[in-house]
């Protein structure tokens, strides 16, 4: 069998922040329908990938799954485990949002299995908070770390942008400080992207906001790794960082180019070299499902020429490539070609080759995505 991640999508929000573009929807209606599709998708992809897939991660996004009843998540989770071969003690996590849980809640998605708790502060700046639409305030967001704490999570992670409209270093330095004084031991610390169809789109288009440069958010960037693994958390991936032990087990599988299936409007799977994803649309979602078992709205089979390329791109963004392993998988090709580019990169100390491994550093880090780009 091989390791397999499980994603489910819970699309349900009591607010769209104006940078998002997951897909949610402000709603309570079709909730309980939702979890019944769910179950329903899960039942046919489990007649398919049972037998080959063992579950090590089980992961809820959104959305803001953290509004459901724990009893709603317990539900999924334990028909899950009906259907599919899990690991005796997997990780199952769960994002939510600083104002939408009290303790006795937490306490109640514990008791019910989910021992991973992703929060989604953005900031501890109360401008930045108003700026990006949040609705909580820094004093909230703290409150939720330390009730998850309390409650007995030993597993607790946060999420912060940086490169905020006006953002000052100092303001992002502090929001660094203040994340690493929290009895946390994880944080994704994103960029902000401008995403089509957001309300931040518009917003710059209509010339209301102005984003600050690429070599500003550089800056910005080289102060999140360098204060970071200075607070004791090591950067795992170009966006995450964590202390030892605490890197998320379930984005870990993403990219070690792992197997991965998701249940829910939007959710995006991979099998065995096919990638597939779901309609975004909750009514069609539910229809599909009910019609056919599942909501595929269009796949693709990936080419062993695409493969190594996204394989060679995750590994670089995460832990690195395990040439011995790489090799394996894909032969020798690869290296020959790119033998001369790799030591380009070691004289200019992007990358370092030693121990069976190639590994970005942290100058590598600053220029990921060009540096990948160039790989023949």
């Amino acid at each position: 069998m091989n390791e397999t991640a499980l994603y489910i999508h819970i699309p349900f929000c009591d607010h769209k922040c104006i940078y998002c573009d997951f897909y949610s929807i402000i709603t309570t209606d079709n909730i309980s329908s939702y979890k019944e599709a769910l179950i329903k998708e899960i039942d046919y992809y489990s007649s398919l990938y049972s037998e080959e897939s063992y579950i090590t991660s089980i992961y809820f996004g959104g959305g803001t799954p953290s509004l459901m009843e724990a009893r709603y998540l317990y539900d999924i989770i334990n028909h899950i485990k009906t259907k599919f071969h899990v690991a005796p003690a997997p990780e199952i996590s769960m994002e939510t949002n600083p104002g939408t849980v009290n303790k006795n809640k937490l306490k109640e998605f514990l008791r019910l299995g989910i021992n991973r708790i992703s929060i989604g502060v953005q900031s501890f700046d109360e401008n930045e908070l108003k700026f990006l639409t949040r609705i909580h305030d820094k004093k909230t967001a703290i409150a939720t770390v330390f009730n998850a704490l309390e409650v007995g999570f030993e597993n607790i992670s946060i999420d912060l942008i940086f490169n905020l409209p006006k953002q000052t270093k100092w303001t992002w330095r502090r929001n660094i400080e203040i994340a690493t004084l929290l009895p946390i031991n994880h944080i994704s610390a994103y960029s902000l992207i401008l995403e089509r169809g957001t309300i931040l789109n518009k917003m710059v288009l209509d010339g209301k906001v102005a984003l600050q440069d690429e070599d500003y958010d550089a800056d910005l960037y080289e102060i999140t790794i360098k204060e970071l693994e200075e607070r004791g958390f090591q950067q795992y991936e170009v966006s995450n960082f964590a202390k030892p032990g605490f890197e998320c087990l379930h984005n870990t599988a993403y990219w070690r180019y792992k197997n991965y299936i998701g249940f829910g409007t939007s959710a995006h799977s991979f099998m065995n070299d096919k990638r597939w994803w779901n309609y975004s649309s909750l009514k069609l979602y539910q229809a599909r499902v009910a019609e056919k078992g599942m909501a595929e709205a269009n796949y693709e089979i990936i080419s062993p020429e695409e493969s190594i390329s996204e394989y060679i791109m995750l590994a670089l963004r995460s832990y690195g490539i395990e040439i011995s392993k790489m090799e394996k998988r894909f032969g020798k090709e690869w290296m020959e070609k790119n033998m001369n580019y790799l030591q380009i990169l070691t004289d200019n100390n992007f990358i370092i080759v030693n121990n069976n491994w190639i590994k970005l550093t942290k100058k590598g880090y600053t220029i990921c995505d060009e540096i990948i780009s160039k790989f023949k």
